[in-house]
């Protein structure tokens, strides 16, 4: 008997704020327990802040929706201490392979630079993933989660975000210093608070159909079809995933009725096609979807911050909602952490939406053209892409051309306001606004990665060639970043141990490999600064006390040194 997976149903709890006499105030309420509010919760228990979340459901999503999870986001998961159960429970795979009609015309390798922690993606169902964030939250007692606690209310002064919230037992109101809206694309927070999204929507219907089976005949890659011989759509999306469980999307075109095609009795003969009458599974779940690319104008409105899908939302083509929607959280919240502590101006929290509405637009732009490529809009359109399909079976020019979905990876910050911009040549695909390199590094003793001991607080990186060299004058400045008022972390990088013994807070980093100096194109002095979310900061090339500060203090909102 194949078996599908049991959804837990989490107990409706009374929190001590319905009884008590007044409206208690808390640093950070957030808005919806998917993916994206339970990463922050995290996050935010992680760094000491107390956080609510509220959630109108009472379980972990339905059906395996968000399934691709890119190679920064298992980054972001190991620094929340979730990613090592993602890796065990996830489908690991590098390979994709794209088919035109009956034939396959190219495939494509995923696979990072050699000697990274993790791979270029996993497949998982999101209810896992959910749940296993679930279970992080219960290491931090200061985080209260609250199933059946729906938004009804909201406002906001200049000093706090008043909430008014409803449950089976009736209505209570709590306030905050920060709300964080991860509500979803029909965001309630949103609705609320009159804002609006704009875009474009597709007139495009989609069928998702999990299905397992134990068949292993189909190997853990993408594939993809274009013009699938077995469907009379344009195009179709083979994913493994954990359990025995596939994922099929098969394009219905916009004519299709969502409420007929969802029926298991017309899956299933789709499927069957798919598969071959021989085949034996059993159907989970199925969903029907449009989808849209758009997004809000201002990811701030005050003291309400949105995130994920309640902030942007693109076509599914690239795996890039999930993948983005954690990149949101790394990047806000850090901010309000040093909001909440005293360290950030307003231009931080404003840096916030300037960032991740960059990267918004540039995975709306790559999501719109991947959905133009696969669903051609008008004849023209389908003759000129099935033309470069043709010739993509035998001519390797014409490969780049075709656009099954360019996969997710972290947009570069380069043009953004708090990153420092380079005065000095480096030759390194990792540039300041881009998210640090990895590889192996030995760290008293013990083989571990840079991004396994870099993250959650600001960090110098500075190269030295031989630690004989290094000079007092040096110690000192480590020292003194070391203890400013917001502390930047420093760490020594060089090639072979030694026998000089560095006194805290200086730290050891011993590249034994070599390929974090060459992957960051390093020289005897260079140094990188690093931002809590793990991003460059901005970098130099000889070690300087004040250049490291000024790029702390531009990163932090302060640009009287600019």
């Amino acid at each position: 008997m194949l078996k599908s997976y049991a959804f837990t149903q989490y107990p409706y709890c009374r929190s001590a704020d319905q009884d008590a006499p007044h409206n208690v105030i808390h640093p950070v309420v957030i808005i919806g327990a998917g993916p994206m509010g339970l990463a922050a919760a995290v996050d935010f228990s992680i760094k000491g802040i107390p956080v609510v979340i509220i959630d109108d459901n009472n379980t972990v999503s339905v059906g395996s929706r968000a399934v691709c999870y890119a190679k920064r986001f298992l980054d972001i998961s190991d620094r929340l201490g979730v990613g090592q159960r993602l890796i065990d429970k996830g489908v690991s795979w590098n390979l994709g392979k794209v088919f035109f009609e009956d034939q396959q015309i190219y495939s494509f390798d995923m696979r990072p630079e050699e000697h990274h922690r993790r791979p270029g993606f996993i497949n998982l169902q999101q209810y896992y993933l959910e749940q296993y964030y679930v279970e992080r939250l219960v290491d931090f007692p200061s985080a209260s989660l609250r199933w059946k606690n729906k938004l009804v209310a909201i406002s906001q002064d200049s000093e706090r975000v008043s909430l008014e919230i409803e449950t089976p037992e009736g209505r209570y109101q709590i306030e905050a210093r920060y709300v964080i809206a991860c509500d979803g694309a029909n965001s309630k927070t949103r609705q609320l608070c009159s804002l609006e999204s704009s875009g474009e929507v597709f007139a495009d219907r989609f069928l998702i159909a999990d299905i397992i089976m134990r068949d292993q005949s189909f190997p853990p890659e993408r594939w993809f079809w274009f013009n699938p011989p077995f469907h009379d759509g344009s195009s179709t999306l083979l994913h493994r995933q954990p359990d025995n469980l596939w994922r099929i999307d098969f394009d219905l075109g916009w004519d299709a009725d969502p409420e007929v095609e969802k029926r298991p009795e017309n899956i299933i003969p789709r499927v069957k096609a798919f598969l071959g009458d021989e085949v034996e599974f059993e159907l989970e779940w199925s969903s029907v979807y449009t989808f849209c690319c758009r997004r809000m104008q201002n990811f701030r409105h005050e003291r309400i911050f949105f995130a994920g899908d309640a902030a942007h939302q693109v076509s599914p083509f690239g795996a890039r909602g999930a993948n983005s929607g954690i990149e949101d959280i790394d990047n806000l919240v850090w901010k309000i952490q040093l909001a909440l502590t005293g360290f950030a101006n307003q231009k931080l929290l404003d840096s916030y939406s300037e960032e991740r509405i960059l990267a918004a637009d540039e995975n709306i732009l790559n999501s719109t053209r991947s959905t133009d490529f696969i669903t051609p809009k008008n004849r023209a359109n389908k003759v000129m892409r099935d033309a470069v399909l043709a010739l993509a079976k035998e001519f390797s020019f014409a490969r780049p051309l075709v656009n099954s979905g360019r996969l997710s990876v972290p947009p570069v910050l380069r043009s953004c306001s708090h990153i420092s911009p380079d005065q000095q040549s480096f030759n390194s695909a990792v540039e300041p606004g881009s998210p640090c390199t990895d590889a192996p590094v030995l760290f008293k003793g013990n083989q571990s990665y840079l991004l396994s001991l870099v993250g959650n607080h600001f960090h110098c990186l500075l190269f030295i060639d031989d630690l004989e060299t290094l000079s007092g004058s040096e110690r000192d400045q480590l020292q003194a970043l070391s203890e400013l008022a917001l502390p930047i972390h420093p760490y020594i990088i060089t090639a072979k141990a030694s026998e000089i013994e560095l006194a805290a807070p200086i730290n050891l980093l011993i590249d034994h490999l070599g390929l974090i100096a060459q992957r960051l194109d390093s020289s005897d002095r260079c140094c990188y600064l690093l931002r809590p979310d793990q991003l460059v900061a901005g970098r130099c090339r000889d070690f300087n006390f004040n250049l490291i500060s000024q790029m702390q203090r531009r990163a932090l909102g302060d640009f009287t040194d600019v």
